[in-house]
């Protein structure tokens, strides 16, 4: 994980108007989510590894799954993921599980952040900036 200084730190904002701002800018909401916190992902890379700038949130008034909620930004960093190919060896082979979990377990969770990603996750995170401030 690799931290990015940000001015957008601690802005707050009503969550569905955030993503009406950050959806077409390319920003996904992350799956690992809960009722008063989650994230915003922007993909920067998907060859042999996945980086990601992650934009965290915390609901202050109210829960994600509901209208008028509003939520605080944190600060920015890079996840990086190295995948192994293949299908994952440990799959669950429950009813469900196995058509869930189908895909590999990373090789490492918080891999080394090549300086080009950080790179671009500055100018993203500089973008992200530009957007939220106009």
């Amino acid at each position: 994980m690799h931290e990015l200084q940000s001015k957008i730190e601690g802005m707050q904002f009503d969550l569905y108007k955030l993503e009406q701002k950050l959806k077409p800018i390319g920003y996904t909401i992350g799956g690992n989510w809960d009722y008063d916190h989650g994230a915003f992902d922007y993909k920067i890379n998907d060859e042999g590894s996945y980086q990601f700038v992650r934009v965290p949130f915390t609901s202050i008034d109210g829960q994600l799954d509901s209208r008028n909620c509003t939520v605080e930004l944190g600060r920015p960093f890079i996840l990086s993921h190295v995948y192994q190919g293949g299908l994952d060896d440990h799959a669950d082979t429950g009813t469900f599980s196995g058509t869930l979990n189908q895909f590999s377990e990373p090789i490492e969770k918080d891999s080394d952040i090549p300086e080009q990603a950080v790179d671009a996750g500055k100018r993203i995170v500089a973008r992200l900036e530009t957007v939220l401030f106009t």
